[in-house]
């Protein structure tokens, strides 16, 4: 079978190493980006594999160009690994070719930093008519967390009445600033106003205003903040009966002095500016002159832990129960040449084509991760590389 990948960074990159790993579901792997030099290194260093590579220039801003490199190889699925800004186009393209999609995060609008699925789901019926499936967010948060969420549902809980999902990196990379992904999407989604889903309506705060301490296994106690995440918009559709969702993420204070202060200096700004006689985005630019998450990977030491706590009733009783991952970095490094925020996305992109590409997971319009079902990709996350753990009486978030 033969795979498309968009996107050649920290990303794509684990997903195609594991894709090469498993060569007898992807035969044959396209890695298409802006800049094909980065993909013909990435290839080189897997020349080796079973899995026969072919490397392309692709804008993927211009539909044409997509619908072009689709139609010359033809693939049974195209994996957007690239910017969310791009999840339109990329599934225009793929419905024009009738040609599986998948993407690890949502639609973000480029010049409004907001994320939603609304612009996405509105291609499910011109998906089903078309036969083919689009599977949204196959990362970890949103991705993982969402299966999580999914295999909660189906084998411990009659009702789940609240979710909380703790995301924690405990990786240190030496620097004074830097992003474990890419800093414009990274810096635009921890700027945002939070906000969580609560008695059937959303609760909006300021960004960073409700903070929480939290003893993470392989981590350690660390301060977490309550964000928007694009998955709390979809479980709150899909996992019935639930009265509260919230999402939290670890941040250390030398990140957030750093961030405030290019807040307060305009740097996190997406409004373009005059800067000699050009036009510039001072996000933009930012991201320009900060380290390449790619390049963290050699220097980060730690772990992360990525988890959902979750709280209902079984059997009439109140249950709590606790699902998560530990992931090294240096480990995954040594696999794969990345650290593990890339890594913790990568491979659940891989699982999720995989999925799709055995039929094992199959429909016809676009799906969000928890409305199929969780046991194959359980199973598939201790197989290629993300164990999970459980437990059965986690301390709880207030």
């Amino acid at each position: 079978m033969k795979a498309m990948i968009i996107g050649c960074g920290g990303v794509a990159s684990v997903a195609v190493h594991k894709c090469c790993q498993n060569s007898k579901v992807f035969r044959e792997l396209v890695i298409a980006s802006r800049t094909k030099s980065k993909c013909d290194v990435l290839a080189d260093k897997l020349k080796d594999s079973k899995t026969k590579i072919y490397t392309e220039q692709v804008d993927a801003d211009r539909l044409d160009e997509l619908v072009a490199l689709i139609n010359k190889h033809k693939p049974q699925i195209v994996m957007h690994l690239a910017l969310p800004y791009q999840n339109l186009t990329i599934m225009e393209a793929c419905l024009r070719t009738k040609t599986h999609y998948l993407d690890t995060a949502n639609y973000e609008h480029p010049d409004t930093a907001k994320f939603e699925y609304k612009e996405q789901w509105a291609y499910h019926d011109r998906y089903k008519q078309a036969g083919i499936m689009a599977l949204l967010g196959s990362g970890f948060d949103p991705g993982v967390t969402s299966v999580f969420a999914a295999y909660a549902q189906k084998h411990h809980f009659d009702e789940i009445h609240e979710i909380d999902i703790l995301d924690c990196n405990g990786g240190d990379h030496g620097y004074p600033f830097a992003t474990n992904f890419n800093p414009e999407i990274n810096i635009r989604e921890v700027s945002a106003k939070g906000r969580y889903w609560e008695n059937g309506k959303w609760i909006e705060t300021e960004p960073m205003a409700i903070k929480r301490e939290y003893d993470f296994e392989g981590v350690g106690k660390k301060d977490m903040y309550l964000l928007y995440h694009e998955e709390l918009e979809s479980l709150a559709k899909y996992i019935k009966g639930v009265k509260r969702i919230r999402f939290f993420m670890t941040f250390g204070q030398s990140y957030l002095t750093h961030l405030k202060c290019l807040e307060n200096v305009g740097m996190t700004s997406i409004t373009p500016i005059k800067f000699q006689g050009q036009e510039i985005i001072p996000l933009q630019f930012l991201k320009a002159v900060l380290p390449d998450p790619s390049s963290l990977g050699p220097r980060t030491k730690g772990k992360t832990n990525i988890g959902c706590i979750f709280k209902g009733i079984k059997d009439g009783k109140p249950k709590t129960y606790y699902l998560y991952n530990i992931c090294d970095h240096q480990e995954c490094y040594q696999e794969v040449g990345s650290q593990a925020v890339s890594y913790t996305t990568g491979v659940p992109a891989m699982i999720g084509a995989m999925l799709i590409l055995k039929g094992i997971w199959k429909g016809e319009g676009v799906f969000n991760m928890e409305q199929l079902d969780p046991d194959p990709f359980m199973d598939a996350l201790n197989k290629w590389g993300l164990p999970w753990k459980e437990n059965f009486d986690p301390v709880l978030v207030d």
